[in-house]
């Protein structure tokens, strides 16, 4: 059992059910699913730089990740139908608690003059924050990097506000602008 797992279910879930009050202890929110997001529409041009990006997010993710297509196409944007937009990767489980706690205590404080991140939530309980680098994972040999590339990290949680979602992230570690971090033991 992933250290992460352990510390939610001794400790994290007692806090959130002392702090909204939930009656059943079914309702207490939990995270579903990590999505990473990244586009890559500028490196579609080259498939070498496609095969690179793929590489780079099976290492940091330990999970080979998808291709997503564009549906139609623009003109303005020189995007043509079923051409390689970007790439994704879904995690769940003991993946998804693994990342997480890495994302948590090794990469956060690896990103540069970091401050924490927005509590801003998309209202239904999900959370999604965006990274400039992926230099800042550790898995990624840096000297094999040919350009620098952003992604997005969606936290899908079962919470129903904005308020419980926030509370649920911050005591799983991630570090949010003006509310106290929690540490683990």
């Amino acid at each position: 059992m992933s250290s992460l797992k352990k510390r939610y279910h001794s400790e994290i879930k007692q806090e959130l059910q002392k702090k909204f009050g939930y009656v059943n202890p079914m309702q207490i929110p939990g995270l579903v699913k990590v999505v990473i997001n990244m586009g890559i529409a500028e490196a579609s041009k080259d498939k070498n730089s496609i095969q690179d990006c793929i590489k780079e997010m099976t290492m940091l993710s330990g999970q080979k990740p998808i291709i997503t297509k564009a549906k139609k196409a623009i003109s303005n944007f020189k995007l043509r139908e079923k051409q390689p937009i970007g790439i994704k990767v879904t995690l769940r489980g003991l993946r998804m608690l693994d990342f997480v706690d890495r994302f948590t205590r090794i990469v956060c404080p690896r990103i540069r003059d970091f401050r924490g991140f927005s509590s801003k939530c998309d209202g239904q309980g999900n959370y999604s924050l965006g990274l400039e680098d992926q230099q800042i994972f550790p898995e990624i040999n840096l000297d094999q990097v040919k350009r620098t590339q952003g992604m997005h990290i969606t936290f899908v949680t079962t919470a129903k506000t904005d308020e419980e979602c926030v509370e649920l992230l911050r005591l799983l570690g991630i570090p949010f602008k003006n509310l106290p971090i929690v540490v683990a033991a």
